[in-house]
C-alpha cells in the first residue's frame, strides 16, 4: 500500500469515527468462512456495519479525530474488526447472540458509545443493557403520562359515584 493509499484510508476511517457515536472493536480471528459469513449477515440484519481494519491505520485515524477514545487505542493488537451502528446496544446484542452457538468469538476489545469508553470483553453485558435513545424517550413519556391518566380516571370514576348517589336520592 502506498503512502497516498494509506493516507486516504486513514482519512476515511477518521470520517467514520467522527460521523458515528457508536463504535465497537472486536476480534473475529479464528472464525471459519461460514461463521464469518453468518456474523456479517447478523450484523446486516441488525443495522451494524462490520469492517476489518488495520490497527496502525485505525490508531492514526483515532489520533486525528477530535473525539477522546481514552484507552481504546491500546486495545489495537491482533485482528481487529470495527462495528458501527446507530443504536448503541445493537453490536453488543449481535455479539452476544452470535456466541450462543457455543462460539468464543467474536471477542469484544472495546467500544466507544456516546462519549463513553468501554474496554474489555467483560463489558459486553453492560453494553447489551444500555437503552437506546428511543427506549429512554418512551420511558420518560410513559412516566409523564401516568399521573395525568390517574387524575382523569379518578375524575371519571368520581363523576359516576356522584351520579349514582344523586339518582338514589331522587328515587327515595
Amino acid at each position: 500500500m502506498t503512502r497516498e493509499e494509506k493516507s486516504q484510508v486513514i482519512e476515511d476511517l477518521a470520517g467514520k469515527l467522527t460521523d458515528n457515536n457508536v463504535i465497537y472493536l472486536a476480534d473475529i480471528s479464528g472464525l471459519n468462512a461460514s461463521d464469518t459469513s453468518n456474523l456479517r449477515r447478523a450484523c446486516f440484519k441488525a443495522g451494524v456495519k462490520l469492517a476489518v481494519v488495520k490497527n496502525t491505520l485505525l490508531a492514526k485515524a483515532m489520533e486525528s479525530s477530535d473525539k477522546d477514545f481514552g484507552e481504546l487505542p491500546e486495545t489495537l493488537k491482533g485482528n481487529t474488526s470495527m462495528m458501527i451502528a446507530e443504536v448503541s446496544n445493537a453490536p453488543a446484542k449481535v455479539i452476544k447472540e452470535f456466541r450462543k452457538g457455543k462460539r468464543e468469538k467474536p471477542i469484544l476489545k472495546g467500544a466507544y458509545v456516546e462519549e463513553s469508553v468501554y474496554v474489555g470483553d467483560d463489558q459486553l453485558e453492560s453494553l447489551v443493557n444500555i437503552k437506546s435513545k428511543e427506549e429512554l424517550i418512551g420511558e420518560v413519556l410513559g412516566l409523564l403520562q401516568s399521573p395525568a391518566k390517574n387524575v382523569i380516571s379518578a375524575l371519571l370514576s368520581g363523576g359516576g359515584k356522584i351520579h349514582g348517589i344523586l339518582q338514589t336520592l331522587s328515587e327515595k
